[in-house]
């Protein structure tokens, strides 16, 4: 099978592609990228069945042109607010199945109303398939088949600047700290102000205890789609190192984020001073995690459970999508249109798959 990877050679991108080219089933593997330098390394590295191509995401023709004759393209290519609905519309000209692991919950409502044309060229079209969402999801829709009735899921993560370099993360994380985001509550989708509502929340170790704030992704819009009767969906994240979460906050607040070329200049800043700012405050082990509560009734009683994961953000992100390319290589996943995670991935089969690769996921339950 032929493989597109978008993005393939960068920081999540290139972990996607390692995984896929360690895939008997893969014979063709296209890293494909704007930066030829690394992406060739990448190819040469990894062997005859990889190859560099290049592709520009502001010249949509170069993507139509790399996915045709695909089996399936896998899409590492952010920042998503900027890139996933270009994306998909290539993945749809090309008539090729697509899985990407967009965290922008504004590019997830854009490319929504592409459901219906997508169901007509019969493509499926995964949306979300990394970390957070894509673990996420799916630990939330695992979950809720546990329960009889669910009432509410609250999805929480953290990770640490010193995890991840790509500025894809860097424009992501202001992205998220800006304006107001939508959250899911009683029952409705509401905007809330992004970096509010602070709550310190446990995981798994090394992280421990980090601060939490209400920010923009996709699980509030995707998941009261797709699970039955829940009331509410919140999302909460932040960074290890603190002052950070405080700095998003603070430029946001001076409106030094409020447009697109302005959130690209500050992440190129950002960027360049990151090494200088780790020495303010840097996680002993930078890890990533996720955690995912799930309250509801079971047999009458309220049950509360709790899935987590810890691991570096790369393996988080990246080993996801290519479980997902695979996935739909392989017609385990059948669905036809635009849809996230929880609407089509089986959940223990996603989690068996993830221990393949020494990720492994931790449940605790106890009555609420």
């Amino acid at each position: 099978m032929k493989v597109v990877v978008l993005g393939g050679a960068g920081d999540m991108g290139s972990r996607a592609v390692r995984d896929l080219a360690a895939q008997e089933e893969v014979s063709e593997l296209i890293i494909a990228d704007i930066n030829m330098n690394a992406a060739e390394r990448l190819a040469a590295e990894l062997g005859e069945k990889a190859k560099a191509v290049y592709i520009d995401a502001n010249e949509p023709e170069t993507l139509v042109k790399v996915m045709e004759g695909a089996d399936v393209v896998a899409s590492a290519m952010g920042p998503f607010y900027k890139y996933e609905k270009v994306a998909v519309e290539a993945a749809i000209a090309a008539k090729v199945n697509y899985v990407s692991i967009c965290d922008d919950y504004d590019a997830v409502e854009s490319i929504l109303p592409l459901d219906e044309e997508a169901k007509k060229q019969n493509l499926s079209i995964l949306t979300g398939m990394g970390w957070t969402p894509g673990i996420s999801n799916i630990l939330a829709k695992k979950g809720a088949d546990e329960l009889d009735e669910v009432e509410e899921i609250n999805i929480y993560w953290a990770g640490s600047a010193n995890d991840a370099v790509g500025l894809a993360v860097t424009l992501h994380t202001i992205h998220i700290f800006t304006g107001k985001v939508t959250s899911f509550i009683n029952g409705k989708k509401v905007e809330i102000p992004a970096g509010s509502e602070r709550e310190r929340v446990e995981f798994l170790k090394p992280l421990g205890f980090v601060d939490m704030y209400h920010l923009g992704h996709p699980e509030p819009v995707t998941l009261p789609l797709y699970i039955p009767g829940v009331k509410t969906v919140t999302l909460k994240g932040g960074l290890m190192e603190s002052y950070l979460n405080k700095l998003a906050i603070a430029v946001a607040k001076l409106g030094l984020t409020d447009t697109p070329r302005k959130k690209q200049v500050l992440g190129k800043v950002l960027k360049a001073l990151l090494p200088v700012l780790e020495k303010i405050q840097k996680p002993d082990v930078p890890m990533s995690g996720i955690r995912v509560d799930i309250k509801g009734t079971l047999n009458g009683k309220k049950q509360h459970l709790v899935y987590q994961a810890a691991d570096h953000m790369d393996n988080l992100t990246g080993v996801p999508l290519a479980i997902g390319a695979m996935m739909l290589c392989k017609g385990e996943i059948t669905r036809k249109g635009v849809f996230a995670p929880e609407a089509a991935v089986e959940p223990d089969r996603f989690i068996e798959e993830l221990s393949k690769r020494n990720i492994q996921v931790v449940c605790t339950k106890g009555i609420s």
